[in-house]
Order: C-alpha cells, then structure tokens, then sequence
C-alpha cells in the first residue's frame, strides 16, 4: 500500500514536469511549445506550431496514461508513459542536432534550456514511480468447497446425514429409525399378527400344561390294557 503511495506521487510529479517544460526554453531561447510534432519526424524548422500541435501533444497524452496508471495500480501503464516522455526528448534532441550541428549547454540562455532538464527529470520520474509501485494484487481464485462425504471415513466422525446415522443403532440415531427396533417402531409392524403387541401368540399352542411338563400330563395319550382277569392266572383270550 505505502509503495502504491510513493510511486504514484513520484509518477505524477514527473507527469506534471513533463507537461509544464513545452513552456519553457529548450534551445536558445526557443520554448518547446514552438516547435511543431512533425518536425521531430522530419527535420528541425523555424516554423512556430499551435499549442496543441506542438511537442506539447506527446507529453499530454503521456500524462493521461500516468494518470489512467495510478488509478488502475498499472505498473505498466505508467512505465509506458515514461517511455513516451524520454522518447520524444530524445528524438528532439537528435532533430535539433542535425539541424544545429551540435548540442550546446551555457549559462547565458544560449543553447539547451531547462525545459529539456524537466522533460528528463519527468520522464525518469515516471519510470521510478513505476518501479516504486507494487501494482494490484492478484486475487486467488476460490476453488469451491468439496461436498461433504457420504460415507464414512476412517480419519473422522461419520458426516452428518450419513445413510448409517450417527448414533446408537438402537437408540434415536440408529439407523433403522428413531426408536427401538425392538420396541413401538418395529420395522416389521407394531402388533404381531397372531397377537396384541408381542412378536409372537401369548397363548401356548400346546396348552398349559405341556407348558411345565416336558411330557404328556396322566390321562392324556393312555395306552390301552387288558381288563384284569380272574385271578386263576389262566389266559382266557382264545389261542391265536
């Protein structure tokens, strides 16, 4: 955040310098708002250009992209607006030595002036403030979150809504419901068919007193005997 801040301040103070040195002196007195765009294309001349149509042009469309720069966090937008400022200056000069012969630096208002210096200065601004800057952060992209297992896993708790529940297979997470499966919510019915309630009939189906005898109670299933006879202990039947 703080290297956003710097480097904008540094980028749109050399966008300012660069905009205000068309109105100072670049060569012996010339100020560069004199010299036309297309003598930097095709030679240095005496002839004087509008505002607009001066060296002026560049520099203000530089400006513009410094600005659009900032706003955005563009680290390349405003190096490129640098580029634009130290091209054009230099392209300036090459004219302006072909046309002169030589380039020369005096105190006494001869030779180059200090508009050239702040065309410079702006332009190497610019650059800085976009090394300076750290530029928009890249959001990460959220990958959406997995769905939820539907099965169990060994490395945590059954997940909620698991087709097996949670809880006690006969109590209220069982899986067969939320009852006993033995109780009210028997899976096969609340009342026996053959009953009232229980799994099966409460009546015995062999009587009550087979019940508590392993074996037939007396009088039941008697085996047929011979009447008793008459004490002689002769068989009366006839032979066979």
């Amino acid at each position: 955040m703080i290297r956003n801040v710097v480097g904008s301040v540094l980028a749109l103070a050399g966008a300012t310098a660069a905009v205000w040195s068309p109105f100072r002196a670049w060569y012996d007195g010339r100020h560069g708002s004199d010299y036309p765009i297309g003598d930097l294309f095709t030679g240095i001349t005496d002839d004087k250009a509008d505002v607009l149509g001066s060296i002026l042009l560049p520099f203000a469309f530089a400006a513009l992209v410094t600005l659009l720069g900032v706003v955005l966090r563009s680290r390349l937008l405003v190096a490129l607006a640098g580029v634009v400022v130290l091209g054009f200056t230099v392209l300036w000069m090459v004219r302006v030595g072909q046309a002169e012969g030589s380039l020369v630096v005096s105190g006494n208002g001869r030779g180059l002036g200090d508009g050239v210096a702040n065309a410079f200065g702006g332009g190497v601004l610019i650059l800085l403030g976009a090394l300076v800057m750290s530029g928009r952060r890249r959001s990460h992209r959220l990958h959406p979150a997995a769905p939820p297992p539907t099965h169990p896993t060994l490395d945590g708790p059954p997940p909620a809504g698991a087709p097996y529940g949670t809880g006690d297979p006969r109590g209220a997470g069982g899986p067969y419901g939320t009852e006993d499966p033995q109780g009210a919510g028997d899976p096969y019915g609340s009342e026996d068919p053959r009953g009232t309630g229980a799994p099966y009939a409460t009546e015995d189906p062999y009587g009550t007193e087979t019940r508590s005898m392993p074996y037939a109670a007396p009088g039941r299933f008697d085996v047929p005997v011979d009447p008793p006879g008459d004490g002689t202990g002769r068989d009366d039947r006839p032979p066979g």
